[in-house]
Parts: C-alpha cells; sequence; structure tokens
C-alpha cells in the first residue's frame, strides 16, 4: 500500500518513455507541467511500445498514459495494487488499422507483391512487355465482391473494417461475444451476427482478427480452428502476434490450407514463405493515428491528475464527477465491502461535510471521489490512507 499523496505543487512531471508527438504535448499547460525523458519523479508516464513490466515505479508516480491501444507492455495487476491508473487510448488509431486492414484483404487476394518483385527481374529487358503478358497468369487472384469476410471482434477497428467490406461487396458475418452497445449501433445492418467462432470459420472465405492478446485468445489461430475453415481461406492479423500458432500458419500454408496470411507481426517461419505477407507492424504508423493517440493520451492524463476523472483505464472503472467543490479526495481502492463507509466516516470524523461523492468499481478494484468545500487536512488523508483495502489516496 502507498501513502498518502498530496497535490501540493503547482508543477506536475510528465516522463515520456517513447517519442510522443508534439501535438499531443502541446496538451499540456507548460506554467504547471514539466515534460521529458529525464523526469526523476514523475507523476505521469506516456509511454507507446517501451515495456515496464521490469520497471520499478516510483512513488510519485499515479497514472501512465499508452499512446495506443494494446498493454501488453504494462504490467496492469501491479499497478493496480500500486494505485497507479493505466489509460490507453481505443478507438484513437482506429482508421489507421482499418485503412490497412482493406489493403491486407486485396494483398491477401491478389498476389501483387509477388508480381511486383518478379517483375523486377524484367528490368532492362527488350521483351518486356511481351514477357509481362505471358508472365502475368502466376499472380492472379479473386476479386472481394460477393466474397464472405468473417470479423473475429466488433469493436472500434473491428466494427470500422466490417463497414467498410460491406461497401466493398463483401457479405459481412462477424462475432464479438463483448459487443457493446455502442459498438452494436455503429455496425452497418448489413452485417450479420455469427453465432460464435466455429460458424466463422465454416462460413468464411476471408477472415480477419480484431481481439485483444488475452489467456482465452493467445494462439487461437491454430491447426484445431484452421482445420474447421474452408480450404483456401484467407486470414488477417493486424491485431497480434500472440494470436497466432506461427508453426500451425506454416504447416497450413504449405498444404493450401491457407492461401494467404497477412499479419503485421512478421515471424522467421513466415518470412519467404509462400502466400505469407508480412509487413512490418504498420497498423497505427500514420501521422494521423500518432496524433490522435498522443492527444487523447494526454487529455486522460491531464483530467486525471487535475481533477482525478477516469476515462479509458485498463485497471481502474470509468468515473467522472465534475468539479463543482473546493477540495477533491481520489479514494484508488479494492472492491470489497465496507472500504467506502470506512472512508466517508473518517472524513466526517474530522468534521468534514461531503458535499458530492461518486463511486465505480470494475472487477477487483474501485475508485472513490468524495468533493468538499471545507479543507481535507494531511491528518485526514493519512488516516483514510492507514485503512484495509486502500491502495492509494490523492488529494486534487
Amino acid at each position: 500500500m502507498r501513502g498518502a499523496e498530496m497535490q501540493e505543487t503547482i508543477m506536475k512531471n510528465i516522463k515520456l518513455l517513447n517519442s510522443i508527438s508534439e501535438i499531443g504535448l502541446d496538451i499540456f499547460d507548460k506554467e504547471q507541467y514539466q515534460i521529458g525523458t529525464d523526469i526523476e519523479n514523475p507523476d505521469g508516464i506516456m509511454v507507446r511500445s517501451a515495456v515496464l513490466h521490469d520497471m520499478e515505479f516510483p512513488a510519485s508516480l499515479t497514472a501512465i498514459a499508452r499512446a495506443g491501444a494494446g498493454v501488453n507492455n504494462i504490467p496492469l495487476e501491479r499497478c493496480a495494487e500500486e494505485g497507479i491508473v493505466v489509460f490507453n487510448t481505443p478507438g484513437a488509431n482506429a482508421n489507421g488499422v482499418k485503412e490497412l486492414a482493406i489493403l491486407s484483404l486485396l494483398l491477401a487476394s491478389r498476389r501483387v507483391i509477388p508480381g511486383i518483385e518478379w517483375a523486377k527481374t524484367l528490368a532492362g529487358d527488350p521483351d518486356m512487355s511481351k514477357k509481362v503478358e505471358k508472365g502475368k497468369s502466376q499472380f492472379v487472384g479473386p476479386e472481394l465482391k460477393g466474397k464472405t469476410l468473417g470479423v473475429i471482434g466488433l469493436g472500434a477497428i473491428g466494427g470500422m473494417v466490417a463497414n467498410a467490406a460491406v461497401s466493398l461487396g463483401m457479405n459481412v458475418i462477424g462475432c464479438d461475444p463483448f459487443l457493446s452497445v455502442k459498438a452494436a449501433w455503429s455496425l452497418k445492418n448489413a452485417v450479420h451476427s455469427a453465432a460464435d467462432y466455429d460458424e466463422i470459420y465454416t462460413k468464411s472465405d476471408y477472415i480477419t482478427y480484431h481481439i485483444p492478446a488475452l489467456p482465452t485468445t493467445k494462439g487461437i489461430i491454430n491447426a484445431e480452428n484452421i482445420a474447421k475453415m474452408k480450404d483456401g481461406v484467407r486470414i488477417i492479423n493486424l491485431s497480434r502476434g500472440d494470436l497466432a500458432n506461427v508453426a500451425d500458419i506454416a504447416d497450413a500454408l504449405t498444404s493450401g490450407k491457407i492461401a494467404s496470411y497477412v499479419t503485421d507481426f512478421p515471424a522467421d517461419q513466415l518470412i519467404g514463405l509462400d502466400g505469407a505477407v508480412c509487413i512490418p507492424h504498420l497498423g497505427a504508423s500514420t501521422p494521423e493515428s500518432e496524433d490522435n493517440c498522443a492527444v487523447m493520451a494526454a487529455e486522460q492524463l491531464v483530467d486525471f491528475i487535475e481533477n482525478g476523472n477516469i476515462k479509458n483505464s485498463v485497471n481502474f472503472p470509468e468515473i467522472h464527477m465534475p468539479t463543482l467543490h473546493k477540495h477533491r479526495l481520489v479514494v484508488l481502492h479494492r472492491n470489497v465491502p465496507g472500504v467506502v463507509n470506512a472512508a466517508s466516516g473518517a472524513i466526517a470524523e474530522a468534521g468534514i461535510n461531503i458535499e458530492a461523492m461518486a463511486n465505480q468499481s470494475k472487477g477487483n478494484y474501485a475508485v472513490t471521489l468524495l468533493d468538499s468545500d471545507s479543507e481535507i487536512t494531511a491528518e485526514t488523508v493519512e488516516k483514510v490512507s492507514a485503512m484495509d483495502n486502500i491502495l492509494r489516496v490523492l488529494l486534487k
């Protein structure tokens, strides 16, 4: 358990562990925030790909913002236990990944890359035109129109891919056991719901994955599931390398069971293998995506550091309360009975009137916001911090 963190100083410190778009850094008021790669006692961290699992977090750290959707590089449980809120930026890079997914569908169909490589061998050949006409048949590939695309995962990216594929004339079926109401409303009516992943496997000519890497999804593209798919299926994986059993995919490409596998995560067994298209992790590599992720990450950090509001956290619940009173206590705690009553009771015993309160929980963890127009003393903060199941207390 960490002690209370009193937000007394004006300047807040933000440590950068990767290069972050300047438009995102402009969100921070430079009169209130110090930002850099050499910050020693950060209040917040902004990160993209740097791995934090072996990093020892300083006592000053209250939040980590990942400028991107995936958080495999961050120890979420340890952060929660240390009272560190971890944010990500879902949807900020969705359009960039969607566009790459559409390109991947085309690359899975039309043998454009092998054709380009073959055309390079004709440089300087006086009979180039004749050889092109004679040799182009080896690069024939099917059109997308009328084919069935199975979309596994219909969140921000998967939903956009599904809608775009409908516009391309594909028959689209999707499956997402955790589909939110908001995501469902964004889908075109032509996107049909599959009962389960097996229906996707058996009906689809193309399958694209847009799901996180979890213990339940690791290696989901494997021999057992590939066997359920159509012969000559074309698979797109721009989500996570861990979704794939690379050896099983290589075997299926060699046998012809998989006609094409397009991935944003190159693997040694796939490089140079016919039908494998290995893209060097370009899903969100657009200026627009990097800007969007940086802005969203910075805005979330600022709102938490200054107001205690939480949006798009992956280890604590979302919570927001208008800042209508002079003082706010942010209590990060385990989601067990009695904690809220104990904390509010300690405040009441100190003669402090609670003007407004909000509480939200998510799995094993919860957040409580307590507002008052009366001064909340350091003694009161320390008393709440010392209670069982309290992870961290912040005074705003």
